[in-house]
């Protein structure tokens, strides 16, 4: 798809991020007049010549080669997700795992070390601790809480800082700009998972976050139909200070290629696409990527319901005397509260867990007597969900591991949906009854 030249008007106008959420990225197709992105729903491009056939090859010139690699709706979305984020570009995939295993495997090598956040989603920790562990990286978890438990636990090895602005379940709020004050320091990467803030809420990058990651399933796809991730990048970060020679360093796998010097700021992403893409396989479908950006143009007005409607189920869950506890840093009572105001002022997102009195028979049995909340393993839907973290998302965990995380028996996850919250609470209600009946 031949490109729409950027009038000078537009490349100095400053345009918000609803208009971004529609536009970036993408101009009406100039050969079919098609205003929507197409779905370019093939595997590979004919080439010009011979010789810039070659030339994509050796990454001498930028252009399509097979759609395991790139594909021009994919492309779309990537430069859509990176303009709302604030990065200086951005590579999809087949899954947000896939998305986060490949940003880790692109800058780390046996021996490195991850100092992650405690408070992260099950599948995030299973991924570093047994898949990495086979790959021999070294891993420290930390109560993300507190900024000592991250600096006393940096090493020499140290390459990478990772938490969730947002913790899934617990809903513990990343203090972004001192991890990252932090991580700068010492000259290692912040990389932050925005899942279920979303770059309307927060855009981490704003407070230092050098590399961003997505779960594009949740909020941006918002409607259930399609699994994708997301790595963007911030550009700032100097893959050449040293301590990262699996970027910086001449690449065998491109006739020693160094990416950073070749390429600059995009360096990272050349490597994360040109390689570990490539080798993975774990390509985002055209499919997919063109239901992300149907996602991505209502993503704003849908978050601004998602929050509402949370605020308002987390106060009804505050109120009630079989509650132990909500976790949700939009509550006046949370211990989140001031991280919220600063990082979050639109709100906290539509995802929290709350802990009911009876523990795990109750929580089941509330579970098992809701019908409007679906019982299903997934968030960000617009329809509301609801789960049992210890039986299901956060199983494989030990005791320590689910304690660390914040999950007791009692702990219910909910992603609050768009329906009206009158029958979402009275859905609720029916769930209490049934606990109720269980703990008599």
């Amino acid at each position: 798809m031949s490109e729409v030249p950027i009038t000078a008007d537009e490349a100095t106008h400053e345009f918000g991020f609803h208009t971004r959420s529609v536009h970036a990225g993408q101009r009406p197709d100039p050969n079919t007049g098609a205003r929507a992105v197409p779905i370019f729903q093939t595997t590979s491009y004919v080439f010009e010549d011979p010789e810039s056939a070659a030339a994509y090859f050796n990454l001498q010139e930028y252009g399509n080669t097979y759609s395991r690699i790139m594909n021009p709706t994919v492309a779309a979305f990537e430069e859509r997700v990176a303009n709302l984020e604030g990065g200086v570009g951005a590579v999809a995939f087949a899954s947000g795992l896939a998305a986060q295993a490949a940003a880790f495997v692109t800058m780390l090598c046996p021996g490195d070390h991850v100092i992650a956040s405690s408070a992260l989603y099950g599948g995030s920790i299973t991924q570093l601790k047994h898949l990495f562990g086979k790959l021999s990286v070294e891993l420290t978890f930390v109560d993300p809480d507190d900024i000592d438990n991250w600096r006393s636990a940096i090493a020499q090895n140290t390459k990478l800082l990772f938490g969730e602005t947002i913790g899934n379940p617990g809903g513990n709020v990343l203090d972004i700009e001192a991890l990252a004050g932090l991580a700068h320091e010492h000259d290692i990467v912040l990389m932050v998972d925005n899942t279920f803030a979303t770059p309307y809420l927060c855009r981490p990058m704003e407070w230092g976050a050098d590399i961003v990651v997505h779960s594009a399933t949740k909020f941006i796809g918002g409607h259930g139909t399609s699994i994708g991730g997301v790595v963007v990048e911030s550009g700032k970060f100097d893959w050449s200070n040293g301590r990262f020679s699996v970027v910086a360093d001449p690449s065998p796998a491109y006739h020693g290629l160094p990416f950073h010097n070749t390429f600059g700021i995009y360096g990272y992403l050349m490597k994360l696409r040109a390689e570990t893409l490539r080798d993975l396989g774990a390509a985002l479908s055209p499919f997919n990527a063109f239901l992300f950006l149907q996602g991505l143009e209502t993503l704003a007005l849908r978050i601004d319901r998602h929050v509402d409607n949370t605020e308002a189920v987390a106060q009804y869950l505050a109120a009630r005397p079989d509650v132990d506890r909500v976790r949700y840093a939009g509550l006046e009572s949370s211990k989140y509260r001031k991280l919220k105001e600063r990082y979050l002022p639109k709100g906290a997102g539509a995802v929290f867990c709350f802990d009911i009195q009876g523990g795990w028979r109750c929580g089941q049995e509330f579970i098992r007597n809701v019908t409007l909340w679906s019982h299903l393993a997934n968030v960000g839907d617009a329809k509301s969900l609801i789960i049992h973290p210890e039986s299901t998302t956060h199983r494989q965990l030990n005791v320590e591991e689910l304690a660390a995380a914040g999950i007791t028996p009692g702990t219910i996850r909910l992603s609050v949906g768009l329906e009206d919250v009158q029958d979402l609470i009275w859905d609720l209600e029916r769930g209490f009854e049934a606990a109720a009946r269980a703990r008599e």
